[in-house]
């Protein structure tokens, strides 16, 4: 049940695809502020990855916390930990079902590519990819980024405008960095004038992060 202490517990995670019992891998999808579900699914469709299992779960609300994702994250929670709760326990049941971390995407617009970033370095790990589109890590400016752990390899795909007007450039190359020093392959394409979108070379990206996913199962 949806409380105010954890407004995303009970929220319905959208399923399509393969279903774990045959899929070969399994992609997380976390919509923008404002957006559904069933529209960051749009992406499952596009990507035609025939084997993988699709999850996008729903925010209450339509947004996973109320402020820009460079305000105190104090003033973000309890949206930011019960988003991360959330996202953990679908992880956690991913895993279960036989799906290995090595064989997990994470993939998230806007908000919810700011909250995919963090998730995963707060949960550094071998995971198949990460992928934040017009995304950065969570928190004001100077927020110590001393997470644990190591990605030991994972490729994460980080892809924004110059000209974002809600993602600043120089986040995006901050995040960067600091997954590379948590071990990830970094790949970052900044697109001029592009916009808060998401483009056909970014769509490309992710398919090849997914195709060699499914490659190794």
């Amino acid at each position: 049940m949806t409380t105010n202490l954890a407004p995303h517990v009970g929220q319905p995670i959208l399923h399509v695809g393969a279903s774990l019992r045959t899929a070969s891998a399994a992609m997380v999808l976390l919509h923008g502020r404002g957006a559904t579900a069933d529209g960051i699914l749009d992406l499952a469709q596009a990507l035609q990855a025939p084997g993988v299992a699709f999850f996008a779960p729903q925010a209450a609300g339509n947004t996973w916390y109320p402020n820009r994702f460079t305000a105190p994250i104090a003033s973000n929670e309890p949206g930011i930990s019960s988003a991360m709760a959330m996202l953990d326990d679908l992880h956690h049941a991913i895993v279960e079902a036989g799906i290995p971390n090595e064989r997990v995407v994470l993939l998230g617009f806007s908000q919810g590519g700011c909250l995919a970033l963090e998730y995963a370095a707060r949960h550094a790990r071998r995971y198949g990819g990460v992928v934040g589109l017009s995304a950065g890590l969570i928190g004001p400016d100077g927020t110590p980024r001393d997470y644990a752990g190591s990605f030991d390899g994972t490729p994460v795909f980080l892809g924004c405008s110059d000209v974002d007007s809600h993602i600043p450039l120089p986040r995006v190359h901050e995040s960067a960095n600091v997954l590379r020093r948590m071990g990830a392959e970094v790949d970052v394409r900044i697109y001029p004038g592009m916009g808060h979108t998401v483009n056909a070379d970014e769509m490309d990206a992710v398919r090849g992060i997914l195709a060699s996913v499914v490659a190794t199962a």
